[in-house]
């Protein structure tokens, strides 16, 4: 058998001395800390004690941190209610680490309680067994909270578009076999007429527009049936509900356009062959920030205002994560955004493998 071998190792076990972990509820929070202790060396002091999630009371709680030295804080990622103790901490001058829940869960069979918790945070961030998660600055926060109000809004309108066409279903009127977009010109013209009261299905066939007017024949068939002053009533419901979803997504664009205007100018790239740069402490990504793809006609770092809030969009559902300090090309793939690279050119059912050819 062959003789073990001693080696050097250069990576170093990290332990914070000054520490603490909150475990964060809606209306309060559970505080932990772990400070060495005054008289015995090696032992170490830890304190236990709630504290409310309002403004004043976090204020409080971060004089009382910075008083003790406490070096890092560790807060679990639960829902939103982490958010004003990251930023109010944050604010106080204090390193703040927000960390997955994946990376805090407590081993199978340990009681849990949220004292408990709290102080399983504070053992975790003093011995550097967890890692921080990016979280963006206030300026990329704003740019975010516009980019998913307009996602959403866009999703209600959907939604309400759909209850038009069920109700026309109900109608007996047939458009949506028919045109397209129930909601485009020709449609709209027809639900209009619809509703003013009009049923003769020639007439409401002649109201279509551009090519629409080529099937005028089927829209007189579709628009034959059972439209009540009911269906009129809802119709318009629904029709003012759209148009006043319109207007706040015209709006939320706009304010879009300016915030992301407003971001900081990015990072130019470093040098060739320089060696990459860190993270400030406290600050680290939990998960790492590949190769930046070539630039795309919805970059953000190159592109007028409108084509970058295409790119901020998208960020929102984690199809592309834009980030101020990307390298110019502007976007950089977020975690599940498109295929590894590595996968690309491998082998498939009926398909060949990808050959260089030599130019």
């Amino acid at each position: 058998m062959q003789a073990p071998v001693e080696i050097a190792v250069d990576e170093v076990e990290q332990v914070v001395a000054r520490v603490a972990g909150i475990d964060v509820a809606k209306a309060s929070g559970m505080v932990c800390t772990r400070l060495p202790h005054e008289s015995v060396p090696g032992r170490r002091v830890t304190r236990v004690w709630p504290v409310k999630s309002t403004t004043a009371a976090l204020g409080e709680l971060a004089d009382q941190l910075r008083e003790q030295g406490i070096e890092r804080i560790v807060i679990e990622s639960t829902s939103d209610y982490w958010r004003p103790f990251f930023y109010l901490l944050e604010a106080a001058g204090l390193s703040v680490w927000l960390v997955n829940a994946a990376q805090v869960k407590h081993v199978p069979g340990r009681p849990k309680t949220d004292k408990l918790d709290a102080v399983w945070l504070a053992k975790l961030a003093e011995k550097s067994m967890v890692s921080p998660s990016f979280v963006p600055a206030e300026p990329m926060r704003a740019v975010r909270d516009l980019a998913r109000a307009r996602f959403d809004l866009v999703e209600d309108r959907a939604r309400v578009k759909q209850r038009v066409e069920k109700l026309l279903e109900d109608a007996l009127i047939k458009i949506s076999s028919v045109l397209t977009d129930v909601h485009g010109a020709s449609g709209r013209a027809m639900l209009e007429a619809l509703i003013a009261g009009q049923r003769d299905p020639k007439i409401l066939a002649e109201l279509a527009r551009g090519r629409a007017r080529a099937r005028r024949v089927e829209l007189e068939a579709a628009c034959s049936g059972r439209f009540t002053d009911h269906h009129a009533r809802l119709a318009r419901l629904l029709l003012d509900q759209i148009d006043q979803l319109g207007k706040h997504i015209d709006t939320v664009t706009t304010l879009l356009d300016e915030a992301i205007a407003a971001l900081p100018a990015p990072v130019p790239d470093p040098p060739v062959g320089a060696p990459p740069t860190r993270a400030p402490p406290g600050r680290a990504r939990s998960t790492p920030v590949r190769p930046a793809t070539p630039a795309r006609s919805s970059g953000c770092a190159r592109s007028p205002a409108p084509a970058r809030t295409a790119c901020a969009r998208s960020s929102v559902r984690s199809v592309w994560t834009c980030r101020s300090s990307a390298p110019p090309g502007g976007c950089v793939p977020g975690p599940r955004s498109v295929r590894a690279p590595w996968n690309r050119g491998t082998r498939r059912a009926g398909r060949e493998p990808a050959r260089a050819t030599a130019t």
